[in-house]
C-alpha cells in the first residue's frame, strides 16, 4: 500500500508539473522533444503507473468479474480487495504432520470423518492401507478407479481384497460416451504418441472427481519414494487443493499414512502381518496402473520406470495427485 501512496504521489506531482505548459503547447510540442514523436512525459508516468499497479482493469476484469458489471450490482472494491482465505488444516490434523505412525494417521481420518472418508486403492501394495484401517476397529470404506483395461490378476485381486476383509469395494467407471469418442477419434492405444493425460483424465480422474464430490476426506497410498522428481514432499495431511469435496473447493482433506514409509518398509509389513497382495509383484511389476501403460522393471530401476516408460520420467503423475506437480522437483 505505502508503494502504491508513494507512486500515485509521484504520478499526480509530474502530471501537475507539466499541466501548464501542456495547456500552452501545440500538440507537437506537448511531446517529450529528446525523443521525437514519443508521448509526452505525463503518458509514460501515467502508463508506468498503470502497468505496476493496475495490471487487471478494464477487459480483464470485467471477464473475471461480471457479476460485479451488472446494472444493481454490489462495488467491485470488496470483492478486489478482498483476499481468499486458504483453506487450512485443523490443529488436531496438522499435528499429524510433525511425526505420525500410518495406523494413528488412518484412525484419526477415521475417527473424525467416519464414512464420509474413503480409501483410494489402486490394487497394488496400497493393500497395506486396507490392512491398518482394519486394525483400527473402525468402519471403513473402500473405493477403486475401474478404467477397464487393468490387468486381469488385478481384478483377481480385488476380488480377494475384499474377501479378506469382508469388505465391498465401490468400483469406479468412466462415462462410456467418453471412452467411445476418444477410441473412435484416436484409436485404443493413442496414449503412446499423445501421453497419457487425455486417456487417464477420462478413465481415471473424471472418475475420481466425481466419487471426491460426494465426500469430506480420502486416503491414499502415496509415498515420498514413489516419485522423486513428483512426490517427495508429500505431507502426511494436506488440504486437497486439485479437487472439491461434498462441502466445496477448498474443503477437501487428504491423508497420506504411507508418505514417509519406504517401499521396503512396506514389503517387510506385507509378509510379516501375511497381506494379500497382487500377484503381478511377483513377476517384477512393482507400480501398478492399466495394462498397456505398465511393465516390469529390471534390478537396479525405479519404480516408476515400469509406468508410461514412454515419457519423460519427472512428469509420471496420472493426474489423481496433480498437486504433487506444483512442487516437482526435477531429477536429472
Amino acid at each position: 500500500m505505502a508503494a502504491f501512496v508513494a507512486a500515485f504521489s509521484a504520478l499526480h506531482t509530474r502530471c501537475s508539473r507539466h499541466s501548464g505548459a501542456i495547456a500552452s503547447t501545440t500538440p507537437c510540442a506537448r511531446a517529450d522533444t529528446r525523443f521525437p514523436g514519443a508521448r509526452p512525459v505525463w503518458r509514460r508516468a501515467h502508463d508506468a503507473f498503470s502497468t505496476r499497479f493496475l495490471p487487471r482493469t478494464s477487459i480483464t476484469t470485467r471477464a473475471r468479474y461480471p457479476q460485479y458489471f451488472r446494472p444493481g450490482s454490489p462495488p467491485l472494491r470488496s470483492a478486489l480487495e478482498t483476499p481468499a482465505s486458504s483453506p487450512t488444516l485443523p490443529s488436531e490434523l496438522q499435528k499429524l504432520n510433525d511425526s505420525a505412525e500410518p495406523i494413528d494417521v488412518i484412525d484419526a481420518a477415521l475417527a473424525r470423518y467416519g464414512t464420509d472418508c474413503a480409501i483410494a486403492f489402486s490394487g497394488a501394495e496400497d493393500v497395506l492401507v486396507i490392512e491398518y484401517a482394519a486394525r483400527t476397529g473402525r468402519p471403513f470404506r473402500v473405493f477403486a478407479l475401474d478404467t477397464g483395461r487393468l490387468h486381469a490378476e488385478t481384478y483377481r485381486f480385488y476380488d480377494r481384497v475384499e474377501k479378506h476383509y469382508h469388505i465391498r469395494i465401490e468400483y469406479c467407471f468412466p462415462e462410456s460416451e467418453a471412452v467411445e469418442r476418444l477410441v473412435q477419434a484416436k484409436g485404443l492405444f493413442s496414449f503412446y504418441t499423445d501421453g497419457h493425460g487425455e486417456c487417464c483424465g477420462i478413465r481415471k480422474v473424471a472418475p475420481l472427481r466425481k466419487k471426491l464430490s460426494t465426500l469430506r476426506a480420502w486416503i491414499t497410498g502415496q509415498r515420498r519414494d514413489q516419485s522423486p522428481g513428483t512426490r517427495a514432499a508429500v505431507p502426511l495431511v494436506q488440504m486437497d487443493s486439485t479437487f472439491a469435496g461434498r462441502d466445496g473447493q477448498g474443503t477437501l482433506v487428504k491423508f497420506n499414512p504411507m508418505a514417509d514409509v519406504s517401499s521396503k518398509e512396506v514389503w517387510d509389513t506385507i509378509r510379516v502381518l501375511e497381506v494379500p497382495y497382487n500377484e503381478l509383484h511377483e513377476r517384477g511389476y512393482v507400480s501398478l496402473g492399466c495394462e498397456p501403460c505398465t511393465k516390469p522393471i529390471q534390478p537396479g530401476q525405479h519404480e516408476r520406470e515400469g509406468r508410461w516408460w514412454w515419457e519423460e520420467q519427472t512428469k509420471k503423475e496420472c493426474g489423481l495427485h496433480a498437486g504433487n506437480l506444483a512442487g516437482r522437483v526435477d531429477v536429472k
